[in-house]
């Protein structure tokens, strides 16, 4: 990957097009984690909805500990996105290149604790539910943290409940220009988001499939090769920084 188009994609000057690009790129990731992930704790781990869902139905069941390991998730999730907002804050008082790229370091860092640690992570009980569970909704709440602060809540990464509404705005559209031409003028469908719209479902659907394949054949280690794709995004806004600082300390 080119420097400086890698320093463009993660950087702290947005485009639309970087954040797109990213968009696309990180669907896939979470693609493979939350599909592989299912299959290492049997949850998906980025479906909030789904989980608050199943606590309530659970809660009128009277079974208590399904409505406890909700909890837990949720915490987890909340918490990675919480960390993401610290993490931008403080990079960008301090006027840092990796603002966006340090919370994807700490998710290559996360993602590679759960490659070589998975198995024993499993056993240990976190906040109402395993570890690797606790640690897999941090990652999401991370990634998707990130994605909505740089797009401006234009992209979505983790699930795809708002991208498949959008497109089929952007479909309704479509239909009703041709439907009704004499008012077409009055609605003009977004083209280009359209298209962003589909590629990240297909990113995101590529990724489950190779996740899955990953975790059946390998097992943990399946998140290694994502934890390096991560740190190739943002190791240069990082590399900068770094710079920076050895320039620094070298005038005084």
């Amino acid at each position: 990957m080119p420097i400086h188009f890698a320093r463009r994609l993660t950087g702290h000057q947005r485009s639309l097009e970087a954040n797109r690009h990213l968009g696309v790129a990180l669907a896939g990731i979470a693609g493979a984690i939350n599909a592989g992930g299912f299959l290492a704790v049997q949850q998906y781990t980025s479906h909030m909805t789904g989980i608050v869902s199943s606590m309530a139905d659970h809660l009128v069941l009277g079974r208590y500990a399904p409505v406890l390991a909700g909890v837990g998730a949720i915490l987890s999730f909340l918490a990675g996105a919480a960390c993401t907002a610290l993490m931008v804050s403080a990079a960008r008082r301090r006027r840092m290149h990796s603002e966006y790229a340090l919370p994807l370091l700490l998710e290559a860092l996360l993602l590679l604790g759960f490659g070589l640690l998975g198995a024993r992570l499993s056993a240990i009980d976190g906040l109402f539910v395993p570890a690797t569970v606790m640690l897999l909704c941090f990652i999401m709440g991370l990634q998707n943290a990130l994605i909505t602060k740089l797009s401006r809540a234009e992209i979505r990464t983790t699930h795809l409940t708002g991208t498949i509404t959008d497109i089929g705005i952007e479909l309704g559209k479509l239909a009703y220009r041709k439907l009704a031409p004499a008012a077409a003028d009055a609605i003009v469908p977004n083209r280009e988001r359209l298209r962003i719209h589909c590629l990240l479902v297909l990113s995101f659907f590529a990724g489950g499939v190779l996740g899955a394949l990953g975790f059946a054949h390998v097992g943990y280690l399946s998140t290694v090769p994502l934890a390096l794709v991560l740190s190739v995004l943002a190791i240069v806004p990082a590399m900068d920084d770094l710079a920076r600082l050895q320039r620094r300390l070298a005038r005084k």
